[in-house]
């Protein structure tokens, strides 16, 4: 499958962008594109694409990158809505949340005579403890009794 999207080109933060048709499953890298349809510069805003070979592309099939494809939007190459971009952060994905179920129903007074009743007890706050090695340093016992040796003089 055939896609339409950008090619980074520039140096180090001064990207520039030629969008190019490529394959789907292949990177766009240096050169190995079928065909290079126009350039954008984000910084200067400057565009340059080549609409007729783009209508081209996307009449054979090809599906234009949802970057791209609302460039195009907004320079009215195409029509249509722009696409939602969706930018993350970190490429793992968060699991989905489970929905809300619903809780059961309790009638109202004995809950607030429980409430009334019971309070809540507070309890210490544990320090915790320092995790023991595996490697003890050996104890050295010490002598129980004193023995002292006394010299003669001769």
């Amino acid at each position: 499958m055939l896609t339409i999207r950008f090619f980074r080109v520039g140096k180090i933060n001064q990207p520039v962008f030629k969008i190019v048709v490529t394959e789907k499953s292949h990177a766009s890298r240096a050169g190995r594109f079928i065909e290079d349809v126009g350039f954008y510069n984000p910084l200067t805003k400057e565009k340059k694409l080549v609409a007729e070979r783009i209508k081209y592309w996307l009449g054979v099939g090809a599906q234009a990158s949802n970057t791209v494809y609302n460039l195009l939007v907004t320079e009215k190459i195409i029509e249509g809505n722009k696409r939602k971009i969706n930018i993350t952060k970190s490429k793992k994905e968060k699991p989905a949340e489970a929905p809300a179920q619903p809780q059961p129903k309790i009638a109202e007074e004995p809950v607030k005579e429980v409430k009334e009743k019971t309070k809540p007890e507070e309890k210490p706050v544990e320090e915790p403890q320092e995790k023991e090695t595996k490697h003890e340093e050996p104890k050295i016992e010490e002598p129980k009794e004193e023995v002292r040796v006394e010299e003669k003089k001769a």
